[in-house]
């Protein structure tokens, strides 16, 4: 069978995922899995820090990891936050706070250089949002971003945005969008396209599974390693939601229902790979 390649096309037909797996098989031990955290391997919660993985999750991930090259996170949280979720799971990689942040196999947590002058910014930012913004908005402060939730307040959300939006504008900050939150963070040049860039260059495939708007820009340097590698098995699933679900899934080759079934995939997934 030749190598899988979805890197010249956007996928107009399901993607026949077991025919993935069996390509990523003939070359797992150069394979890269990512991972989104919030809304990929855990259900996204009304309380952002009371998040947990689904179950099976990190049963799967470890029964996966001897198999491939890397198994790498790649997430908004911080890289501690994520440490502390996946329960010091060896062997995994970090990227925490769009790649402000890494930890490769449980090292120590490296931090942009770029991007430490704004400690202050984002911590005056916090406190800031919390005093003007009314009962229902959530503010979640990441040291090196500030994230606002309206999840459990949606009447909120407008005007929460155009807060969001006008601090932004007057610190100099950028904002990303996702799934009932506006985070704000330095105009400093990372996200999670850039990681998975950097992390498969060398690398002789990739899948990479997401859920929300930032995640698309994962996907298209998925697809740009294919696009310039005949040889490269690379392949993209969205977790559908209810919020950016749709436009996610748009972009994606492969589609599932939840974090859980998503556990499952993985699962299924693995005799493939032994």
């Amino acid at each position: 069978m030749p190598p899988l390649n979805l890197g010249k096309q956007q996928p107009k037909t399901p993607l026949d995922a077991e025919r993935a797996w069996r390509a990523t098989a003939a070359r797992a031990a150069d394979v890269v899995l990512f991972f989104d955290f919030d809304g990929t391997l855990a259900p996204v919660g009304d309380d952002p820090t009371a998040v947990r993985p689904a179950p099976k999750v990190l049963t799967a991930l470890e029964a996966l990891a001897p198999h491939v090259r890397r198994i790498a996170i790649v997430s908004a949280r911080p890289v501690e936050f994520l440490r502390d979720r996946l329960g010091g799971l060896a062997g995994i990689d970090l990227y925490g706070l769009y790649g402000l942040e890494h930890s490769h196999s449980g090292g120590e947590t490296v931090t942009e250089p770029a991007a430490l002058p704004w400690v202050p910014t984002m911590s005056e930012l916090a406190e800031q949002a919390r005093a003007e913004l009314p009962p229902g908005a959530l503010v979640e402060f990441k040291r090196l971003s500030v994230a606002l939730h309206w999840r459990t307040a949606p009447q909120l959300g407008d005007l929460v945005q155009e807060w969001g939006r006008a601090r932004a504008e007057r610190l100099g900050l950028r904002c990303q969008a996702g799934r009932m939150v506006l985070e704000l963070k330095p105009p400093v040049d990372r996200d999670k396209g850039m990681v998975i860039d950097e992390v498969v260059r060398d690398a002789g495939g990739a899948w990479y599974f997401g859920d929300d708007v930032s995640d698309i820009k994962a996907f298209a340097a998925v697809r740009a390693r294919g696009a310039a590698d005949p040889d490269f098995v690379g392949v993209c699933v969205a977790v559908a939601n209810p919020e950016t679900g749709h436009e996610v899934a748009d972009a994606a080759d492969l589609t599932l229902d939840s974090p859980a079934a998503l556990a499952d995939f993985l699962t299924t997934a693995l005799p493939h790979l032994r």
